[in-house]
């Protein structure tokens, strides 16, 4: 039996990485991590439909898909490594709220092209890329989604209910009521959903100076709002 002694254990083998690691190699997937990062950050700054647009954000993605290949490569040849990594990331949480469903895509998108560059399969990652980009763009730019509106109506006369159906019933292309409350002081409100014909917005003029209406608010809604 091979005796192991304590200098044994404790053996550095830096040198032996340091030679079995290829500069070209990594120099390759972390040029092409950047590139396709910034494609990624092109793609999101053209696509971005929101209010307001967070710089620091696109960067980010360029830096996880440079960061995730550095991982990948680092992993790639030490199993070890490999699950020691998996151990220190499953610690980390995130804490950014994400508030577009499309954000979520474009980190994963980044994830995966790190991920891709820092295996080696570059041109699987190029491909890959040009067609998530020019899907992205097609659909977010190119087609229009009509989105709904929320249309909320304050009013201090039961009977007038009626005359508000109509109305809303003869400018909108369809409707649905959401709710309806009654508020202190005998006020009643009641919200719809509506798309509209053309973005004619003429109908909120002749709900407002309705007898018995106080109010009629329109609201853009995309579904994650609760009256």
């Amino acid at each position: 039996m091979e005796n192991v002694t304590f200098d044994d254990i404790f053996k550095s083998n830096i040198l032996e990485k340091t030679t079995s690691f290829s500069i070209v190699d990594s120099l390759i997937g972390l040029v092409a991590a950047f590139i396709l990062g910034l494609l990624i950050y092109t793609v999101y700054k053209k696509t971005f439909a929101g209010v307001i647009y967070s710089h620091t954000f696109n960067i980010s993605l360029i830096i996880m898909t440079m960061a995730t290949s550095l991982i990948i490569m680092g992993i790639s040849s030490n199993v070890l490594l490999s699950l020691g990594m998996v151990g220190a990331l499953s610690i980390v949480r995130f804490r950014t709220p994400i508030k577009d469903p499309m954000d979520i895509v474009y980190l994963f998108w980044a994830i995966v092209v790190g991920i891709l560059c820092g295996a080696g399969f570059v041109p699987l990652a190029v491909l890959g890329s040009i067609a998530i980009g020019l899907v992205l763009i097609l659909f977010v730019n190119k087609i229009k989604i009509e989105n709904p509106y929320l249309l909320v109506i304050k009013y201090n006369e039961n009977s007038v209910i009626e005359l508000v159906d109509h109305v809303v019933k003869n400018y909108a292309k369809k409707h649905t009521v959401k709710s309806k409350s009654v508020l202190p002081g005998n006020q009643f409100e009641v919200t719809y959903e509506i798309r509209v014909k053309e973005d004619d917005m003429e109908f909120l003029n002749i709900l407002s100076d309705m007898k018995g209406v106080q109010s009629a608010v329109m609201i853009s809604y995309d579904g994650n709002f609760t009256a």
